[in-house]
């Protein structure tokens, strides 16, 4: 299964001071890349939460490599790097579109489970057709 980058344009609003875009807003970009890359898999999140399950972040990583500007236009890379029954983390690379020079790299940590009662499920178990295409998508 191919993924194709998430590609979004930085907005004015997402700047500091100096028209760089703010650090806090990667790790939104990751967000939006990820929803979409759940789009792209055929699960996306609404039918994931349909079914009764979702995913929290445990933690999260971001590496800064070189400024995005405002105007600019990036493309996010999803990547899966590692999934069992109950966890995930999954793997972010920003690249100027034009250029394809990096700007950010980045990795999120999720644990999965049921909305009902907040309690940890194995994904196997509960939605095994998402838990084998996530492990069918690591390197």
């Amino acid at each position: 299964m191919i993924i194709l980058p998430y590609v979004r344009k930085a907005q004015f609003y997402e700047t500091d001071q100096m028209g760089v875009i703010h650090h806090s807003n990667y790790i939104r970009w990751f967000e939006e890349a990820r929803v979409d890359f759940m789009r792209q898999i055929g699960f996306p999140y609404e039918r994931v939460e349909s079914m009764g399950i979702t995913f929290a972040v445990l933690g999260l990583s971001c590496e800064y490599r070189a400024s995005v500007l405002f105007g600019d236009t990036v493309r996010v890379q999803v990547e899966m790097k590692a999934c069992s029954h109950s966890r995930m983390t999954i793997g972010y690379d920003v690249a100027d579109e034009a250029t394809g020079e990096p700007r950010t790299t980045g990795e999120t940590h999720h644990f999965f489970f049921k909305k009902k009662n907040a309690r940890p499920v194995s994904l196997k178990r509960a939605i095994p057709e998402l838990y084998d295409i996530f492990c069918s998508l690591i390197p």
